[in-house]
């Protein structure tokens, strides 16, 4: 029997953020040579990188009765950027606790107050929580107030703590939206401590599988920011263990609520 694991094995405030594109749309910043990929010539650059030529090329030019001796090494290609919309994916640890409560809250003002913030742009919030033995897509990724408001009037909670679940279904939502929108620019937040007690096979021990899955979404360069949720008493490390694995930074927010979960995506995105 093939589990989610196998399959995974195997295969600035008021603004969007920046990003290169190979579409022949965008605004043309600068030129490279072009190589093998010819569709999408900067006639400027390529006369200026053939312009020192032209002297020791005059009797090829003589014979062809050529004005100027363009050469296949001078060709260079334009390097677009485009505005890209980003997509925040809240993934929450909804396993039981004293402080979950406080953490759907904070996540669920964070992300009404990013949708408010995307008005009239193309940025898109979404929502997966795990919990007891699984993970749930609770916000497909929108930017619709009214349908978040609605999405996330109930969301289960309790249980045990299915970390993997939960990372692999964040993949899997970003790796769909990549094929529907090439220009998308993911970013994961993660709230958890970073202790998974649930496996999806019995292949792994929970935090291996956790840390493979983790691996597998630094590789594919999905940008991520893990919000430690222990608290400090007990802390053993296993929150920045994880965000090391995924390659992104790991915070612990003195006071989790809303606003300062907002601060936190704001500035991720900025950079």
């Amino acid at each position: 029997m093939h589990t989610p694991l196998d399959r995974l094995t195997r295969k600035a405030r008021g603004r969007r953020s920046r990003t290169h594109t190979d579409r022949k749309h965008g605004r043309y910043i600068q030129a490279r040579p072009a190589g093998e990929k010819r569709d999408d010539i900067a006639f400027d650059a390529t006369l200026r990188a053939a312009a020192p030529y032209q002297r020791q090329r005059e009797p090829e030019r003589d014979v062809n009765q050529l004005a100027y001796s363009i050469h296949r090494q001078d060709l260079q290609r334009k390097v677009r950027v485009r505005k890209a919309a980003n997509l925040i994916l809240f993934v929450v640890d909804a396993s039981w606790s004293m402080a979950v409560a406080e953490r759907m809250n904070a996540t669920k003002g964070a992300i009404m107050s990013l949708l408010t913030d995307a008005y009239q742009r193309r940025d898109r919030v979404g929502l997966v929580v795990f919990q007891k033995d699984r993970s749930q897509l609770v916000l497909p990724p929108t930017n619709s107030v009214t349908l978040a408001k609605k999405a996330l009037a109930d969301i289960p909670v309790g249980g045990k703590t299915p970390l993997s679940a939960g990372l692999f279904l964040a993949y899997e939502v970003f790796r769909r939206e990549k094929l529907s929108h090439p220009d998308v620019m993911p970013l994961m937040i993660l709230l958890t401590d970073g202790a998974g007690n649930v496996s999806m096979s019995e292949q792994l021990a929970p935090m291996d599988e956790a840390h493979r899955i983790a691996d597998q979404i630094k590789d594919a360069d999905i940008r991520n920011v893990t919000i430690n949720m222990e608290h400090a008493a007990f802390d053993q490390g296993l929150a920045q263990s994880l965000a090391d694995r995924l390659g992104g930074p790991c915070y612990t927010l003195a006071d989790l609520h809303a606003a300062s979960l907002y601060e936190t995506v704001r500035i991720e995105l900025d950079r």
